[in-house]
């Protein structure tokens, strides 16, 4: 059975913590997960659930997220990005496999491209690797709702902005989601202190998604119908990465980790402990694959 720990951590005088399931028998490296901007270290039982048979699984409250402190003004990512070096250190192992979805792929990635070595493997879901201006007011108007104390508002607008709505398109769960998504939103309004500025981060605040990365095994995943960045975008994205691969999962949309979680943590495994990945059972069929990225609709 594994054990948990939960450990306190500071950097730049930031105070924040991380969370550690212990796998008495491992078979890779620790495996960290860094999720969307308002989602902390308790979110992620699906891969405790796959992935914590095979490996230590660590999640955090990262400094500016859940219980952390708040990040001081300006850029912040070579902070957060220290926090998670941090961390590696305090686990006491030369390298990690880092697993990044959303706003955390975007982290995930800054960090493989600033300490490279301590990155065993790279996994990388909806990456937010294309964002339109259209997008960005959008989600600007939700975090105005969210500081004029409308957290109502601002659940139904950030949940709107991440979910494909498009009834012509399947998405499995799409009802159940959208309910689960704009409660976890709600919640984080109501009871984050940092809500408001993490979101605004998030925007702001982006790594360069066209730097290019080499030499860290990476896998980048996207849900057939992810609405944030097309597919066909973060295949682009995914291209600029030597050696890595881009898999697509179908009926799903941003949010495939919630729609279709044990798909998705069976994917991470099977990647994490160098299993063959054409075999998983959740790829879209190729001939599906081209005619979804061709899509005019993604353009």
């Amino acid at each position: 059975m594994a054990e948990e720990t939960i450990r306190a951590l500071s950097v730049s005088g930031v105070s924040y913590s991380y969370r550690v399931l212990r796998q008495p028998e491992r078979a890779t490296e620790p495996v960290m997960v860094l999720g969307g901007a308002l989602q902390g270290m308790f979110g992620w039982p699906q891969m405790e659930d796959r992935v914590g048979p095979v490996a230590d699984v660590v999640t955090a409250d990262l400094p500016g997220m859940g219980s952390a402190d708040a990040l001081p003004p300006g850029p912040s990512i070579n902070i957060v990005c220290a926090a998670i070096e941090r961390v590696i250190d305090d686990l006491d192992v030369p390298q990690i496999n880092l697993f990044g979805f959303s706003y955390g792929a975007g982290l995930a990635y800054a960090c493989a491209q600033r300490f490279p070595r301590r990155i065993a493997r790279l996994a990388l879901g909806g990456v937010p690797a294309h964002i339109t201006t259209a997008q960005l007011d959008h989600w600007r108007q939700a975090a105005d709702h969210l500081a004029r104390g409308d957290a109502e508002s601002f659940a139904t607008l950030v949940t709107e902005g991440l979910m494909c709505l498009d009834e012509r398109r399947h998405v499995t769960k799409r009802r159940l989601a959208y309910r689960y998504v704009r409660r976890s939103m709600l919640h984080a309004a109501r009871h984050s202190p940092h809500a408001v500025d993490a979101l605004r981060r998030a925007l702001l605040d982006r790594p360069d998604f066209s730097a290019g990365l080499a030499g860290v095994p990476t896998l980048v995943f996207s849900g057939e119908h992810d609405t944030v960045t097309a597919p066909a975008r973060q295949r682009d994205f995914a291209a600029g990465i030597l050696g890595s691969r881009f898999l697509m999962i179908p009926d799903a949309d941003h949010w495939v980790v919630l729609e279709r979680p044990q798909d998705v943590a069976d994917l991470a495994a099977r990647f994490f402990t160098d299993a063959p990945l054409h075999s998983a059972p959740c790829l879209v069929p190729a001939e599906r694959e081209e005619m979804t990225v061709g899509d005019p609709a993604y353009a």
